[in-house]
C-alpha cells in the first residue's frame, strides 16, 4: 500500500487497509504461520489469534467463552484448568492456584506476597532454597512455583490458539503491568520458554489499549499532537497512562507514519476489583459469625471462605447494576445455609477507603507527563473494575467530563497485543504504526572514582534511563579514567515519585554487576604506540519489552595508518565493501545513535574527556607541521587516521531476583513435559472411552426404532444387541492400566458388525434423493438433445455443429440410463429394506457421470464452434480464376480429366482457403496414395474432426 502523506488521505483509509492485511501463506518459502496474544491478567485470561489470510480475533476456549479465569488445580492427580479449576477451589481451596501474576519475580519476604497470605491463607507458601522465591508446598512430593505455574496457564492459551486457528503457534506477545521490574519480565519469559513459546515483545496493557485504540480510530490523527488519557482498573491493580497520537515523518525514508507514545504513568498494584471482592467477602463472614448459627468461625474453614469469596464475586457484579441483591449460600459450614441482603449502599460503606484512591494513578500520570487536564482530549476507561458505579462517579467528578466507553473493556488489550504480534511475524503485512514507551523505573550506573594524590575514593552516578523516557533505546557510557580493573553497578535510580509503601513493593534496587578485567594489559599493549585514546565505553539497551542489557564493552582508539597504492582496494573490493556496508545500515545507524547519545546521558569522567579532541587537533596540527618541515611524503603514500575497537574482557552478574535456570530449568521442564504428558494420555482414554460408550448407545437405541431395526435381519439384530451388551459390560468392569487402543480397537470391530444395517439404512434414505437428481440430469439432457438436433449438417447446413454420429450416441445414453433406472428402481422395490441393496447411491452417480460427460462434451464442441466466413464476390472472381489457370496446369501433366473431377479440386482449393481465414469444424482433405496405387485423378475424401481441448476418449463409431 502507498504510504498517504496528508491528514486527509491517512484519515481516509479503511480500518481493514490499516490492520492486515497482506497474509501470505508462502514467503520466499517459508509458510507463515498463526500467531497469538495473550493478555494475561490476575483474574482472566484472553487469547488474541491472526493466521493467515483471517483477520484479528479472539480464540474461543473450551466452553466457547471469549475469556477464561486464570486458576489452575490439582486433584487427584488431574490437572485442571478455568472453570473447571474453579470449582475444584471450592471443594478444595488448597489445590487451585489463582491471581499468581504478582508473584512473580519477588522474594518471599515481599511485602507483596505476605498481602498474598493474608488473603489466601490456606495456601501453604514456603521459600525456595537457591532462590529465596514463593513455592506453592501441596504436599511432601508436589510442589509448584510460580514460574511453572503461569507456563502452564500459556500452554493452555497456545492449546485455545491452535484450535482456534488448526495451525501450530510457536510465537506470541504477552501483555504485562507497567509497573512490572526486570526481575518480574526475565521470570515471565522464563514461564514462556517453559511452555514452548518464543516471546516476540512483552507490551505493557495500557500500551496495548492505546495502540489498539489508534489502530481503529486513524481519522483523529494528524501532524499536531493529540493527548489521550487510558485509565484501566483491573482485577488486581489499576493503571492510568497518558498517550499522544501523531503523524511523524521518519528522517532517513521520508515516509509519514502515526506514532503513539506514552507520556505519563500512574498505577496502584492493590486497588482493584479483587479487593472489593475480598471485602466483601470478610464483610459476609462477619455478618454470618455474628448469626451465632454455629460455633465454628466462618474464616476458620478453607472451604466455608472458598465458598464466601465465589459469592462475593458474584454480588460484587449484580451490584454494578443493581441497588440490592441477595447473597446466598447453600451449607456454608455444617449444613448451615446462608442468606442475607446487600445493598450498593453497604457495599459502598465497606470500601469507603477505597475511593479517594481511585484518581491518584490519574493525578500521578498527569503529573509525570507534564501535562493538565485542559489539554486531554477524552478519558477511556477498560478494564472490569471500572463498571463499579462508585468509580464511574468519582472519576467524573474529577475531570468535569463523560468518560470514554468507545472500546471494548476486556479484549482492548489482547487485540491491541495481537496487532503487534502480526507486525513482528514475519508471514504477516500490517500497516505501520510505531510504539514508544515511557520508562517508569530509572536506571543509573553506580561506579568508585580515585582522583589520585592520596584523595578520598569516590562515588559517580551516571543515569542511563531517566523517568518517562521513551523506550526501545541505546545508550554508551565512556570511562577514561581508570587504568586498572574495575567494576560497575546497574541499578534503579531514585524512586521518589513513589509512595514508601510501592518502593517497598519493588523489591531491591539491584540490576546487575559488571567486573572489567586486563585492562592494564590492554593499556599496556597500546602504550608504546602514537594513539589516541578514546577511553572505555560500554554499550546498554532497553529494548522493547522493557528488559535491560548491557550488550557490550570496549576500548576504543585511533592511530595512523600509512597507506600505499598496494594497499588500494580494487574496484570490487570497493563494491564489496559497499554492499556490506549497505546491509550493516541499520547497525551503524545505531552507532551514531549511541554516539549522539554521550552528551548529557554518556558519562565522561573528568575535564580529559571534554578537552579530548581539542588535544587530538592540535597533535595533528603538530605531527603535520613537523612532517613537512623534516621530510618529505613517500611517492603514492597516505596517512589515514583509523579507529579501532577492541572487546574488552568483562563479567555480568544478574543481582535481582533471578529466575529459573541450570538444573531447577531442567527440572521444571521435565516436571511439565511429564504433566502435560499424562493429561494428553488421559484426553485420548477419555476420548476414546467416549467414542466407545456413545456408539453402543446409540445402536441399542437405533434398533429399537423400526426405521433402523428393518435395515437388519433377526439374526443379525440379535447378534449385533449381543454384542453391545457384552462391550457395556466389559467397558464399565475395573479394568487394570487401561489404553486408548483397547478402547478403539473394540470400537473398530463393534462397528464393522453395526455398518453393514448402518449401510442399508443410508442407502434408502439417500437413494430418493439421488433418483431425483439423476430425473434432473435426463430432463436437462433431453431438452439439450433435443436443441442439438437443429445442429447438423442435415437440418442446419449453416450451424453443422455436431455430427449425426455424435446426435445419435447422446440419444442412445439417454435411452439406455431411463431404461435402465426403470428397470432397477422396480427391482430395488421388490427387495426388503434388511436384504442386500440392489439399486444402491454408488450405481446411480455412476449413471450421471456417464450422461453428464457425453452432454458436456457436447457443450465444449458448441462453445469451440466458429461459423464458417463467407467469401467476397472480388474474392469469389479471383478464386475461380486461380482454379481454372491451376485446372488447365494439371491438365497439361496429367492428360485429360472428368469435369466432375475438375469441380471436386475447385471445392477443395476453396475450402482449404477459407479455412486459413477461420476455424473449421469439418475440413475435406485429400490424401496421397502410397507407391503401387495408381496415380489418376481419383482423390479420397477423409473428414477430419476437431477435437475440443477438454479431455474426452474418442469413440470407435467416431
Amino acid at each position: 500500500m502507498m504510504q498517504k502523506k496528508t491528514t486527509s488521505c491517512w484519515s481516509s483509509m479503511a480500518v481493514i487497509a490499516c490492520l492486515l492485511f497482506v497474509a501470505t501463506t508462502q514467503l520466499r518459502g517459508v509458510q507463515a504461520a498463526a500467531v497469538m496474544s495473550v493478555d494475561l491478567g490476575s483474574e482472566w485470561m484472553k487469547v488474541g489469534i491472526v493466521s493467515p489470510g483471517v483477520p484479528m480475533e479472539i480464540a474461543l476456549n473450551r466452553e466457547s467463552k471469549r475469556k477464561t479465569p486464570v486458576t489452575l488445580s490439582f486433584r487427584n492427580g488431574v490437572r485442571s484448568f478455568g472453570e473447571d479449576a474453579v470449582t475444584d477451589g471450592i471443594k478444595d481451596p488448597a489445590s487451585a492456584y489463582s491471581y499468581l501474576l504478582d508473584l512473580l519475580g519477588k522474594q518471599i519476604d515481599n511485602p507483596i506476597v505476605d498481602l498474598y497470605r493474608k488473603r489466601f491463607p490456606y495456601y501453604n507458601i514456603v521459600a525456595d532454597p537457591e532462590r529465596n522465591t514463593v513455592i506453592f508446598k501441596k504436599s511432601d512430593t508436589e510442589e509448584f512455583s510460580v514460574e511453572e505455574l503461569i507456563a502452564q496457564i500459556l500452554v493452555k492459551a497456545k492449546e485455545f490458539a491452535q484450535e482456534a486457528t488448526n495451525q501450530p503457534i510457536t510465537e506470541c506477545v504477552i501483555t504485562v503491568p507497567g509497573y512490572f521490574g526486570q526481575a518480574e519480565r526475565e521470570a515471565l519469559l522464563t514461564s514462556a520458554q517453559l511452555a514452548n513459546l518464543k516471546v516476540l515483545q512483552l507490551i505493557n496493557d495500557y500500551t496495548a489499549v492505546a495502540l489498539n485504540y489508534g489502530v481503529f480510530h486513524p481519522s483523529g490523527i494528524n501532524e499536531t499532537a493529540q493527548y489521550y488519557v487510558f485509565y484501566d482498573m483491573g482485577a488486581s491493580h489499576t493503571s492510568s497512562a497518558v498517550v499522544s497520537y501523531q503523524l511523524v515523518k521518519d528522517k532517513h525514508t521520508k515516509e509519514t507514519h502515526p506514532v503513539v507514545q506514552v507520556l505519563g504513568v500512574g498505577y496502584d498494584r492493590t486497588l482493584g476489583g479483587l479487593e472489593i471482592q475480598l471485602r466483601l467477602r470478610d464483610y459476609l463472614a462477619a455478618e454470618f459469625n455474628a448469626m451465632k448459627k454455629t460455633t465454628t468461625d466462618v474464616t476458620k474453614s478453607p472451604k466455608a471462605l472458598a465458598k464466601l469469596f465465589k459469592e462475593a464475586g458474584r454480588l460484587k457484579n449484580v451490584l454494578s447494576a443493581n441497588n440490592d441483591h441477595y447473597a446466598q449460600i447453600e451449607n456454608l459450614i455444617e449444613d448451615q445455609d446462608f442468606k442475607l441482603q446487600v445493598t450498593r449502599e453497604k457495599l459502598e460503606e465497606i470500601c469507603s477507603d477505597m475511593w479517594p484512591r481511585v484518581i491518584k494513578p490519574l493525578e500521578q500520570a498527569l503529573s509525570t507527563s507534564g501535562l493538565s487536564l485542559d489539554v486531554i482530549s477524552q478519558v477511556i476507561v477498560f478494564g472490569g473494575g471500572t463498571r463499579v458505579p462508585k468509580v464511574q462517579e468519582t472519576l467524573k467528578q474529577y475531570i468535569k467530563q463523560e468518560l470514554g466507553k468507545s472500546l471494548n473493556a476486556d479484549e482492548a488489550a489482547a487485540i491491541g497485543a495481537v496487532y503487534k504480534a502480526a507486525d513482528l511475524a514475519t508471514g504477516f503485512k500490517v500497516k505501520k504504526f510505531i510504539v514508544k514507551d515511557a520508562v517508569l523505573y530509572p536506571i543509573q550506573v553506580t561506579f568508585e572514582r580515585d582522583p589520585g594524590e592520596g584523595a578520598e575514593v569516590r562515588q559517580v552516578k551516571r543515569v542511563l534511563f531517566g523517568l518517562m523516557n521513551s523506550y526501545p533505546q541505546k545508550k554508551v557510557i565512556t570511562f577514561n579514567k581508570h587504568t586498572e580493573d574495575f567494576d560497575f553497578y546497574v541499578h534503579y535510580g531514585e524512586l521518589n515519585h513513589l509512595s514508601a509503601e510501592e518502593q517497598s513493593y519493588v523489591g531491591s534496587l539491584k540490576i546487575s554487576r559488571v567486573e572489567l578485567q586486563k585492562i592494564k594489559e590492554l593499556l599496556e599493549k597500546t602504550k608504546n604506540e602514537s594513539v589516541d585514546t578514546k577511553g572505555i565505553k560500554a554499550f546498554f539497551t532497553l529494548d522493547d519489552s522493557g528488559l535491560f542489557r548491557c550488550t557490550g564493552v570496549e576500548y576504543v582508539y585511533e592511530k595512523q595508518k600509512v597507506e600505499t597504492e598496494e594497499d588500494d582496494e580494487g574496484t570490487l573490493a570497493k563494491l564489496g565493501s559497499t554492499i556490506s556496508k549497505l546491509f550493516s545500515k541499520d547497525k551503524e545507524g545505531d552507532k551514531k545513535e549511541e554516539t549522539a547519545q554521550e552528551g548529557s546521558g554518556n558519562a565522561n569522567e573528568g575535564e580529559e574527556a571534554a578537552s579530548a579532541k581539542d588535544d587530538k587537533n592540535k597533535d595533528a596540527e603538530k605531527n603535520e607541521t613537523k612532517t613537512g618541515e623534516t621530510e618529505t611524503p613517500k611517492k603514492n603514500e597516505t596517512i589515514k587516521i583509523v579507529t579501532v575497537k577492541e572487546p574488552v574482557t568483562h563479567s555480568l552478574t544478574v543481582e535481582f531476583t533471578q529466575p529459573l535456570s541450570g538444573k531447577s530449568y531442567e527440572k521444571a521442564a521435565e516436571k511439565l513435559h511429564s504433566i502435560n504428558k499424562a493429561e494428553n494420555l488421559r484426553n485420548q482414554l477419555e476420548s476414546s472411552f467416549n467414542a466407545l460408550e456413545s456408539h453402543i448407545i446409540d445402536i441399542q437405541q437405533k434398533l429399537e426404532e423400526d426405521e433402523y431395526a428393518s435395515c437388519a435381519t433377526k439374526e443379525e439384530k440379535e447378534k449385533i444387541l449381543a454384542e453391545c451388551s457384552a462391550a457395556s459390560d466389559w467397558l464399565y468392569e475395573d479394568i487394570e492400566n487401561p489404553t486408548p487402543e483397547m478402547y478403539e480397537n473394540k470400537l473398530k470391530a463393534l462397528k464393522k458388525l453395526t455398518d453393514v444395517f448402518m449401510g442399508r439404512h443410508w442407502e434408502h434414505e439417500e437413494r430418493p434423493e439421488a433418483l431425483k437428481a439423476l430425473s434432473k440430469m435426463i430432463e436437462g439432457a433431453e431438452g439439450f438433445l433435443n436443441s442439438a438436433k437443429n445442429l447438423t449438417k442435415e437440418t442446419n447446413p449453416e450451424k453443422d455443429v455436431f455430427t449425426q454420429v455424435e446426435i445419435e450416441t447422446l440419444s442412445k445414453v439417454i435411452g439406455d440410463t431411463i431404461e435402465w433406472q426403470k428397470t432397477e428402481v422396480k427391482a430395488q422395490d421388490k427387495l426388503k429394506r434388511y436384504e442386500n441393496v440392489r439399486l444402491t447411491v454408488k450405481d446411480i452417480t455412476n449413471k450421471m457421470s456417464t450422461l453428464d460427460r457425453e452432454v458436456k462434451y457436447l457443450v465444449t464442441k458448441i462453445n469451440l464452434w466458429k461459423p464458417k466466413a463467407k467469401p467476397s464476390k472480388k474474392d469469389k472472381k479471383k478464386d475461380k480464376k486461380d482454379d481454372e489457370k491451376k485446372s488447365e496446369e494439371e491438365d497439361k501433366e496429367e492428360g485429360s480429366s472428368s469435369g466432375d473431377d475438375a469441380n471436386e479440386t475447385e471445392k477443395v482449393t476453396e475450402q482449404t482457403e477459407d479455412s486459413n481465414k477461420e476455424e473449421q469444424v469439418e475440413i475435406p482433405v485429400t490424401e496421397k496414395k502410397s507407391e503401387g496405387e495408381e496415380k489418376t485423378g481419383d482423390k479420397e475424401e477423409v473428414p477430419v474432426v476437431a477435437t475440443p481441448t477438454e479431455d474426452h476418449t474418442p469413440r470407435s463409431d467416431l
